[in-house]
């Protein structure tokens, strides 16, 4: 009988344990983290065109 409590306990502190650590991390953190990386790639891309544009308009009024 205390064999079985025991077994039990174990088991509810590893439930607890995965539910914890699953809801800090998230199922889908590399998929979040790859996201916003791409995002921020995107928003360099975008200023530097954004900057050679400038460069080409400041050209044409020399």
């Amino acid at each position: 009988m205390q064999l079985i409590g025991s077994l039990v306990a174990a088991l509810a502190i590893i439930a607890v344990t995965i539910a914890v650590v699953t809801s800090q991390l998230g199922p889908y953190k590399e998929d979040t983290e790859a996201r916003e990386q791409r995002q921020e790639q995107q928003e360099e891309r975008l200023e530097q065109q954004e900057e050679q544009r400038e460069e080409a308009e400041d050209g044409r009024e020399d």
